[in-house]
């Protein structure tokens, strides 16, 4: 099939139908807009069910109401409209309810700015809603990505039966660049053991995340990690570009760890051995790979636009095997340069070899 130029936010939207989306509830905010007003065009084309919500919680609840009928069902957001969406994520974590939530971040805290920013990770990571609970959480890098990674998001939602998210951010979701719509990939998954589609012709059901009976409820948590422990060993993806012989290790997510991968062919010019890997799932996260490349590194730099939120879990994985260093000196508003990211490591690598 022939690429075509399109805007990630669009590519999103057409990934979604190819997917079997039958259903999309969202209310606009900047600089996701385009996803709602691409879908409500085409899914009424489609014969398909596009509700315009007069809130976010609104679209959310809609949302967990149509993916209890096993039906796909999607919202789209950005940042401070996902953080109203919290208790009802929680609801379907635990109702264990397919929920496919797309969040292109803006820069925040609060109401922040449309500027892109990837500080929605703790947020998104390990969920702002009560309980314990987690949800799986895609970060593509490129347009095509977007295109399979919102396949993979759909497929892995209901293959586990788990709300999963996208996390894009406002850079990805409005920048152009040729990508190629292949077939969605993924095998259908069969609903109709749990859905409640009716109980003509069989016994009722119930889908509840509520019960007095407190051993009972204490065995559905144990049974959600179990689930968890299990997406954990399956489904971890990754990236890595020149760390066989790598000393020096960069880690990054998202659109910026193309400016990473750069950073990293530059350096090499100049003779030092610089790789890179990136989380494509935030979670489960690559800890174990992290720590692999840990042992053969002199430094491990997380690269990121927030206040250092990924540098928690790489810091954890590394658990004191090399030196860790922290690189946002751009947070919010504009990508870190390639340049800059090349001068922090040169300037970081001069410090750790005059220290042995």
């Amino acid at each position: 099939m022939a690429k075509e130029l399109i805007k990630g936010n669009f590519a999103i939207a057409q990934a979604a139908l190819n997917a079997g989306l039958q259903c999309y509830f969202g209310y606009p905010i900047t600089p996701q807009t385009e996803i709602g007003e691409f879908l409500s065009l085409k899914m009424p084309q489609m014969g398909l069910g596009y509700v315009s919500a007069e809130s976010e919680v609104a679209a959310i609840n809609m949302v967990l109401g149509a993916c209890s009928t096993g039906a796909k069902a999607m919202t789209t957001s950005s940042s401070c409209a996902v953080a109203l969406m919290q208790e009802a994520l929680a609801y379907a974590a635990s109702d264990e309810l397919p929920i496919v939530l797309v969040n292109v971040m803006r820069a925040g805290p609060g109401l922040g700015s449309i500027y892109p920013a990837q500080g929605d990770y703790y947020q998104t990571v390990y969920g702002g809603g009560n309980g314990d609970y987690r949800m799986v959480v895609y970060a593509p890098s490129t347009v095509q990505e977007c295109i399979e990674l919102t396949y993979k998001t759909f497929y892995t939602a209901h293959k586990y039966r788990t709300p999963v998210t996208l996390l894009a951010d406002g850079l990805l979701g409005q920048m152009m660049e040729p990508a190629e719509f292949t077939p969605y990939p993924y095998p259908e998954v069969d609903s109709s053991s749990w859905a409640l589609t009716g109980a003509k012709d069989r016994g009722g059901r119930t889908i509840c995340s509520y019960g007095p009976d407190e051993q009972k409820q204490i065995k559905h948590v144990f049974s959600l990690f179990e689930k968890y422990k299990l997406i954990s060993e399956r489904e971890v993806m990754y990236e890595e570009y020149m760390t066989n012989d790598a000393d020096f290790l960069m880690v990054g997510f998202g659109s910026l760890a193309r400016n990473i991968k750069a950073a990293v062919r530059k350096l090499r010019e100049q003779g030092i051995k610089a790789g890179m890997l990136r989380p494509i799932t935030l979670f489960p996260f690559p800890e174990k790979r992290i720590s692999e490349l840990a042992s053969q590194c002199r430094e491990v730099m997380t690269v990121e636009m927030n206040m250092g939120q990924m540098y928690t879990d790489v810091r954890l994985a590394v658990n004191g095997k090399t030196k860790t260093s922290l690189l946002n000196i751009r947070p919010v508003g504009e990508w870190m340069s390639v340049e800059e990211i090349v001068d922090a490591v040169i300037n970081s690598t001069e410090k750790v070899y005059a220290s042995i």
